[in-house]
């Protein structure tokens, strides 16, 4: 089978590369040429863990192609999956210029039956957009293809994308044509050999599981946060808290540690688009309300304890992060918590020197000069007035706390994701503030 993937980003290149994988003949088209041209070289514009191998190995074996051309790729193709941006409005709603934009080039170029899908997020409703903006294009051609359209949300986390495309926990695919169904069943025919389920359902459907399984996920996690910070006021232990509720099966150990509010490139984007999705059609979301507010009252949490603790004299000092990225195994900085702690510090006068194992790059694109980057964990502690967590990277869970000691002007940590314990730091002599436990 033949598929083309426009959009070559985050979700588009993992989906090309994981169908190659598994023998699918797949081009990736994007209009970036220098993209394109890196991806040819090998040079890929994200990072996620083992995927740069797995993209030169499927090069070599003349499965997966790279081009800018969608006329001839959609020519041959019996499957053209659309994975471009759907960047939130100034009103918090998708824009969906990019979707539509690519469904019209589609119905240019098409010469056969052709299965349209959306992959990108889209909010309900937005198959019927992509099908009116493909057959207007078909129309001004005066030209007849039969063509279905579907939605096929996708479901990968940063850091274990590929985990999670070859070995899914589930396959959404909404559909109304039995005939794209038994197509889209046969190209996800090797991910099912292993029990992974295959859900088909109806378009609207579709798109709605994407964006409620993300509010439920962001939903999860405000609600600890909120709890996380009633605690330290109860004088209870949220990490307590937390394990005595996750062992109940109805909610789960996932989701609900607390920190310093979640970022990236979904649950920001997607919790605003559905509340405004609601918003106009009359109903509004008073639970994601409340948890949009919730996060972005977290993104402040570790901020305004390092402002209290130095009595609101923050001039001057010089602050060491630990982590840029949203999460760990991702260099992307999209809302991510570290961005409004660096700007509130800087707001006061600060200096801030921070280190990232992969996101490094991506701050300076965003920050520029504003602040420091350390080469590594150590040296952005040296001389440093406290030490800021914002990222759980694996190398900061067992750090050597003696030599931190000798580097750091006070032995003050702000632990934003309680990778440490607090009895242990403070049996080492450090002040050590962290989310949900009164250390004080």
């Amino acid at each position: 089978m033949k598929i083309t993937v426009i959009g070559s980003g985050y979700v588009g290149l993992v989906t090309g590369t994981c169908f190659s994988e598994v023998g699918v003949d797949v081009t990736c088209v994007d209009i970036d040429e220098r993209k394109i041209s890196n991806l040819k070289k090998g040079i890929l514009p994200i990072y996620e863990p083992g995927l740069d191998e797995m993209v030169a190995r499927n090069v070599a074996k003349q499965r997966l192609h790279f081009s800018t051309s969608l006329a001839q790729s959609i020519a041959e193709a019996e499957v053209a999956f659309i994975a471009v941006g759907t960047p939130p409005d100034e009103d918090g709603s998708a824009d969906l210029k990019y979707v539509l934009g690519v469904a019209a080039d589609i119905g240019k170029h098409m010469q056969k039956p052709l299965v349209v899908v959306t992959k990108s997020t889209v909010p309900v409703r937005t198959a019927e957009k992509v099908r009116a903006a493909v057959q207007g294009e078909l129309n001004k051609r005066g030209v007849t293809i039969d063509f279905f359209v579907a939605s096929n949300p996708e479901f990968l986390k940063e850091g274990a994308a590929i985990d999670d495309f070859m070995k899914p926990d589930r396959i959404v695919v909404g559909s109304d044509r039995p005939e794209a169904e038994e197509i889209m069943r046969r190209l996800y025919k090797p991910f099912l050999l292993n029990g992974h389920p295959i859900i088909f359902m109806d378009i609207p459907s579709a798109e709605m599981t994407k964006y409620a399984a993300n509010a439920m996920l962001a939903t999860k996690i405000s609600f600890m946060n909120d709890i996380a910070n009633l605690c330290e006021i109860m004088g209870a232990d949220v990490n307590m808290v937390r394990k005595g509720i996750g062992s109940d099966s109805r909610i789960g150990n996932r989701f609900i540690y607390p920190g310093v509010g979640y970022g990236g490139s979904c649950f920001p984007k997607d919790v605003k688009a559905i509340i405004k999705t609601a918003s106009e059609n009359g109903y509004e979301m008073r639970i994601l309300n409340a948890v949009e507010t919730v996060n972005d009252h977290q993104k402040k949490v570790l901020f305004n304890k390092v402002k209290a603790h130095f009595k609101g004299k923050l001039k001057g000092l010089t602050f060491a992060l630990w982590g840029l990225s949203f999460k760990p195994k991702t260099d992307d900085m999209r809302e991510a918590p570290s961005l409004v702690i660096i700007e509130s510090l800087l707001a006061e006068g600060a200096r801030v020197v921070a280190y990232d194992p992969v996101a490094a790059h991506e701050a300076q694109r965003l920050l520029g000069n504003s602040i420091n980057y350390a080469s590594d964990m150590f040296e952005a502690v040296e001389n440093a007035d406290a030490l800021l967590i914002i990222t759980e990277w694996p190398e900061f869970r067992s750090p050597d706390f003696n030599l931190i000691s000798t580097k750091l002007k006070n032995k003050v940590i702000f632990d934003g994701r309680n990778i440490f314990d607090a009895k242990d730091m403070k049996a080492m002599g450090y002040h050590y503030y962290c989310i949900g436990i009164n250390t004080i």
